[in-house]
């Protein structure tokens, strides 16, 4: 079986399928146009995608010979679910093995915002330390505060385990159906999405992302925000609409906001948002640790050795694919 990954992953991946008797396929050159990426999927049985390359209608009836996908992600908004299972291709993604690693960036930016990290990095780097001001650029406590949750999944439950161990915050959430866990353990409340943009003390988005999400957080959004609220998104920048974030900071509707995805992405180097004090943006780095990439390299691998057996993927996106058979 063929197996073409577009760019190189951690080798524990890669022994893997060889050892499984895989002909693993890496282009020399990841930087692939879309025409180079479509032949190179033209000409294979499987693929381990790296990034957000589209699956949709147009890419499996140019690519009919593939038979499985393997994300080497979490999220799968880029991939045409229904016509995958209409067409018994089964979509893998790597759940789990990232969950700490990507709380742990929400967990830092909210701490970042809070006490102005960035801003004051950045005077120390100019030499403007300056003298002793009382009141310039003052951060705020995090303490006994209350950490609002949108998607309290996996991410999202251990973002609110360490804020309530770290900070003994107060923890609500909207979901589409209640986390009897989080309830029981972290004394989560379920609340509406309106009390919950208007109760929280920290906004932290952990849902998956859907096309009924798009800019869900917008101007009506944040003008029901407290003016103290921060607002916390690590994961689809499509979750915000980032003019109407930005308007929001200026005129104070909320008082900061830390990012490690944004909309569009990559940021634009002089957009302004960056220049706000109470901002914290970083480049997408929610599973960048060793531990998390090679999780999910492993992840990823069990899910194309499992088809190739002719079993079902472990970590599977659309599990109705299978019933479809």
């Amino acid at each position: 079986m063929k197996v073409f990954i577009n760019k190189r992953i951690p080798e524990a991946g890669i022994k893997m399928l060889k050892e499984a008797g895989m002909d693993v396929i890496i282009p020399e050159n990841d930087q692939l146009s879309h025409e180079e990426w479509i032949n190179y999927c033209k000409d294979t049985d499987t693929i381990l995608n790296v990034g957000t390359h589209s699956f949709d209608k147009d890419f499996f009836n140019e690519c009919p010979n593939v038979q499985a996908i393997a994300l080497y992600s979490v999220g799968f908004d880029h991939v045409d679910i229904q016509e995958a299972t209409r067409r018994n291709i089964p979509v893998g993604n790597t759940p789990d093995v990232l969950s700490k690693a990507t709380s742990d960036v929400a967990f830092l930016l909210m701490q970042s915002v809070a006490r102005r990290a960035s801003y004051n990095y950045g005077k120390v780097k100019e030499g403007n330390w300056g003298d002793f001001d009382p009141l310039h650029a003052l951060g705020q406590e995090l303490y006994g505060k209350t950490l609002g949750i949108f998607g309290l999944g996996r991410i999202g439950f251990e973002m609110a385990k360490k804020s309530l161990k770290a900070f003994d915050m107060n923890i609500i959430y909207h979901n589409r159906h209640h986390n009897e866990e989080a309830e029981r353990e972290l004394n989560a409340q379920y609340v509406s999405f309106d009390e919950l943009i208007r109760q929280s003390d920290v906004l932290s988005i952990h849902a998956s992302f859907i096309p009924e999400h798009k800019e869900l957080f917008n101007r009506s959004v944040f003008e029901k925000m407290k003016p103290d609220a921060i607002f916390i998104n690590t994961a689809r920048g499509g979750f915000h609409h980032q003019g109407d974030l930005y308007e929001a900071l200026v005129s104070r509707e909320i008082w900061g906001a830390g990012l490690d995805v944004t909309n569009p992405e990559p940021i634009v180097k002089d957009d302004p948002i960056l220049e706000l004090s109470s901002v914290c943006v970083l480049p997408h780095i929610g599973s960048a640790t060793v531990e998390a990439r090679n999780g999910m390299a492993k992840s990823a691998a069990e899910n194309i050795i499992a088809f190739s057996k002719g079993e079902k993927m472990p970590y599977c996106a659309n599990p109705d694919v299978y019933s479809e058979q």
